[in-house]
């Protein structure tokens, strides 16, 4: 009798009312030297930063072929795992 359980996980055995997180894979990426787990997919890069801890008035860039890659907040990146990532203070400058 696990009253937690089942409050918690109400639609457990109902396959298809998950609302996007039927077939959720976790997948490792690098943050800033820090392992983390998030679901595979698309996210809002404002999002993917909360997600991982990194604070909205920071900056973050991806780290590709050794360089690093600027990412706008608004911007959706696909993440599969083993991505890396890095935050800074914002610079101040116009774009």
């Amino acid at each position: 009798m696990n009253v937690e359980q089942t409050r918690e996980d109400p639609g457990e055995g109902h396959h298809g009312h998950h609302h996007n997180h039927h077939h959720e894979k976790k997948v490792e990426v690098k943050v800033d030297g820090k392992e983390h787990r998030v679901a595979e997919g698309e996210y809002l890069v404002s999002e993917f930063k909360k997600r991982v801890g990194v604070d909205a008035a920071r900056e973050l860039d991806e780290v590709r072929h050794g360089e690093l890659k600027p990412l706008d907040d608004n911007q959706t990146i696909c993440i599969k795992g083993g991505e890396v990532f890095i935050s800074h203070a914002r610079c101040g400058g116009s774009s």
